[in-house]
């Protein structure tokens, strides 16, 4: 099982294949923002990596990111925890206004991820 350390909040070990957001929300149990339900239409589930950011991502997660002018970060919801990393959750629901962390995302990526190896 691949191990998750979140700074400041602790390690956790996921199921392997699990989404990143889901980890961040269940297993870490912090209040991780997905506004859009994990589907890359906005960029409220960002971490920034400190160890261990996967080579690749998906094409949803690349033209959303871009088309946000959004860099230094990575899409929670559209990572998989497959191997150990270490991020810093920087995009939480305390003190942002929302009412709400967002619509739960599904146990697997959307839209359906089609891989990107330059990140």
């Amino acid at each position: 099982m691949p191990k998750l350390t979140v700074e400041n909040v602790g390690e956790f070990e996921v199921e392997s294949g699990k989404r990143l957001v889901l980890a961040l929300t269940e297993d870490a149990q912090i209040d991780q923002l997905h506004a859009c339900g994990g589907a890359s239409r906005c960029t409220t589930c960002r971490v920034e990596f400190i160890e261990g950011e996967p080579e690749k991502m998906t094409v949803a997660e690349k033209n959303t990111l871009a088309a946000r002018e959004v860099t230094g970060c990575r899409l929670s919801c559209q990572i998989l925890c497959d191997h150990d990393m270490t991020v810093r959750a920087i995009s939480r629901l305390e003190g942002c206004g929302r009412a709400d962390a967002g619509h739960m995302p599904k146990p697997e990526i959307e839209p359906q991820p089609v891989e990107w190896v330059d990140k």
